[in-house]
């Protein structure tokens, strides 16, 4: 049983800052990619950005220059610390782990950026 909780949602005025974490539990040996996705009303799900167990990272178009994806393995946690942040990255954001060849999916949490 893998579970994966995020941590780090809110509302934020536009121009501001936010970090999301999301932490891994339960019984595995090691982590694959991780990262994160989001969904705006309306919308599909996206890919904000992912890292791999090593380090490499890919981000969205959208996001790129302004959000930062990091991994702690020792934690088996990731973060999403997102600056410069837009009415448009309004969404629910969710953690993504691959583990042993299967998708994991945290609950998602809000990010709302209004003033």
């Amino acid at each position: 049983q893998v579970q994966l909780v995020e941590s780090g949602g809110g509302l934020v005025q536009p121009g501001g800052s936010q970090r999301l974490s999301c932490a891994a539990s339960g019984s595995f040996h090691s982590i694959n990619a991780m990262g994160w996705y989001r969904q705006a009303p309306g919308k599909q799900r996206e890919l904000v950005a992912l890292i791999t167990s090593g380090g490499m990272t890919n981000s969205a178009d959208a996001v790129k220059g302004r959000f930062t994806i990091s991994r702690d393995n020792a934690k088996n946690t990731v973060y999403l610390q997102m600056n410069s942040l837009k009415p448009e990255d309004t969404a629910v954001y969710y953690c993504n782990a691959a583990i042993a060849r299967i998708n994991y999916w945290g609950q998602g949490t809000q990010v709302t950026v209004s003033s």
